[in-house]
């Protein structure tokens, strides 16, 4: 009879890790032992290594022009454009057919604008569109619903002339950080402080290499696995600053000699890889048609070049890299349309998503996350 009862739970498990997490969620009505079994940390585990490893249930998060549309040639100036004026949205779009999923309001039903500085797992992290020390973080799970508002700063009071955020999984420690970085106005000083989720602190990093104490620009950053990579700017060399928020530890990788103008450069991740990509001479490839991106992997703590990264040549800039490993780019002729171009068969493809430029952002950024459902802080 034992055997029997495990062998209908193991087959119910096998039946609802299968399915999207707000199903999931409603579930948790249907009767005690559906609810147990849903947020139990063992199932929730499974569902969410299922999604990774199989690509399921997974959305572009981005920030755009609700119900944009084109063409745009009835308009002269694209400035005069009636959507460009009205508020700007985070939402879901589905990976595979690029279909609008679900709006991502505000968790605490704020109006003003919120900016995602992180997705990772089914949690994002936001925070005030313009950051500053006493700017309220958000770890959100939109998914069930839930949020953990992280605890004040351990220098709300610092004078800062530079402030950056990131989030993410360090799966060596098994745990979600974020990293925040500023420069103070004091001496031009570096800090650096790092929250837990298991622990729900912060704690301020002391130890700093002797390579960044001194005058440097900050530009574009990604996270990976625990590791907060920047592209630094000591003139006229260029390098990628990276911090483990597990170990505390930072590293210095000189960029390739190729590098000459940090507007054109992009630190992203290709296939489990830190990767650089760099216009060399915008709009310029050997094929007829084409356009082309240097291309650069850190493997072994170097930096190895691969074939450049051809794409149909139409004004398209970097944004970032889906979960298929496909370069995300915005095609700038008509807007901020979001199209995605393949490495090995250097086709492109229209997704349909207009991308909207934050208000506040002086360098102009677009925002596009990738987004996979999970369970993850359901029993909080």
């Amino acid at each position: 009879m034992a055997s029997t009862r495990l062998c209908k739970k193991e087959i119910l498990t096998d039946i609802l890790v299968r399915l999207p997490a707000k199903t999931l969620v409603r579930f948790l009505c249907a009767c005690k032992s559906w609810s147990d079994l849903i947020n139990n940390s063992s199932f929730i585990t499974t569902q969410l290594n299922r999604n990774v490893t199989k690509h399921l249930h997974v959305s572009l998060l981005c920030l755009h022009y609700p119900d944009l549309k084109r063409p745009f040639e009835f308009y002269e100036n694209y400035d005069d454009f009636p959507d460009l004026k009205r508020e700007l949205e985070w939402s879901l779009f589905s990976n595979e057919t690029f279909e609008h999923c679900s709006k991502l309001s505000h968790p605490l039903g704020i109006k003003k604008d919120y900016r995602v500085y992180g997705s990772s797992n089914g949690l994002v992290c936001i925070s005030d569109d313009t950051l500053d020390t006493k700017s309220p973080i958000h770890i959100w799970n939109p998914s069930v619903r839930k949020f953990r508002t992280l605890p004040m700063s351990t220098n709300p009071n610092v004078k800062f002339r530079y402030i950056a955020l990131q989030f993410g999984f360090h799966p060596g420690v098994n745990d979600y950080k974020v990293v925040r970085m500023l420069r103070v106005h004091k001496d031009d000083a570096f800090a650096v402080e790092v929250y837990s989720l298991s622990t729900d602190s912060w704690k301020m990093v002391e130890e700093h290499p002797l390579w960044l104490k001194c005058t440097w620009q900050n530009h574009r950053g990604t996270f990976y696995n625990g590791v907060a990579y920047h592209i630094i700017e000591k003139f006229p060399l260029f390098s990628i600053m990276s911090f483990d928020s597990g170990s505390e530890k930072f590293e210095e990788f000189i960029a390739p000699d190729a590098i000459r103008c940090w507007p054109r450069l992009y630190i992203e991740v290709y296939k489990d890889q830190i990767c650089l990509l760099y216009y060399l001479r915008l709009f310029h490839c050997e094929e007829a048609g084409m356009s082309q991106i240097e291309f650069w992997v850190l493997q072994e703590k170097r930096w190895k070049q691969m074939r450049p990264f051809i794409y149909p040549a139409n004004n398209y800039f970097v944004v970032g890299f889906s979960i298929d490993n496909e370069l995300l780019m915005q095609r700038s002729t008509y807007g901020n349309a979001l199209y995605l171009c393949n490495y090995e068969s250097k086709q492109d493809r229209e997704t349909g998503i207009e991308l909207a430029i934050s208000r506040n952002d002086p360098e102009q950024l677009l925002f596009v996350f990738t987004y996979i459902e999970s369970l993850i802080l359901l029993n909080c």
